[in-house]
């Protein structure tokens, strides 16, 4: 496995990590990335670097900042989001990797990428359904703001250091655990 793959592979996890927190700034990030020759993407994901796609997914990218500082349109965004970010997870480490054959991509593009995103989205919902509940909603204005900043710091780290990122995302995925520990045991008692 080259250098290149095993590159493309950190940056595909660090972006999935991301869109664990918001589905489409990873996306623009992405896209931006390949549009200005940042990082080059898969053969016949080429597309995403275009000038409509970037427009697309900016435009996308500020609804879904804005929507979840609504509320009840947070919660109600967070319910469909789960799958969403598994796919987008998958398509964003699918597109990233280069020099495998697509057996391996897809199967590192489902687990990695898809479980990845999932893991976060599933979390930051119960955050927020958490707050919802015990701040009757004030206090998730706070948790989107935390949201859109890690989304934006991981996607810029992704791209630009993307070995760096993987080290992040194991320190996310660290304290989600230790969290959601801390959490199921005030809920047992």
């Amino acid at each position: 496995m080259s250098t290149e793959t095993i590159i493309s592979i950190c940056l595909g996890i660090g972006l999935s990590a991301s869109v664990g927190f918001r589905i489409f700034l990873p996306l623009f990030a992405l896209s931006l990335a390949n549009y200005l020759n940042v990082w080059e993407l898969n053969e016949s994901w080429q597309w995403i670097g275009s000038t409509s796609a970037l427009i697309l997914f900016g435009v996308a990218t500020i609804v879904e900042i804005i929507a979840y500082y609504i509320p009840v349109v947070d919660n109600a965004l967070d319910s469909i989001a789960i799958p969403l970010a598994t796919i987008a997870g998958t398509l964003v480490m699918v597109s990233t990797i280069s020099d495998l054959s697509p057996v391996v991509t897809w199967a590192l593009a489902i687990i990695a990428g898809g479980g990845t995103a999932s893991s976060i989205k599933g979390t930051s919902s119960v955050s927020r359904l958490t707050s919802t509940v015990s701040t009757a909603g004030f206090g998730n204005n706070i948790i989107a703001s935390i949201e859109n900043i890690i989304a934006l710091i991981m996607s810029v780290i992704a791209i630009v250091f993307p070995v760096f990122a993987v080290i992040l995302v194991f320190l996310i995925l660290y304290i989600i655990f230790k969290l959601y520990k801390k959490i199921r045991k005030r809920s047992k008692n």
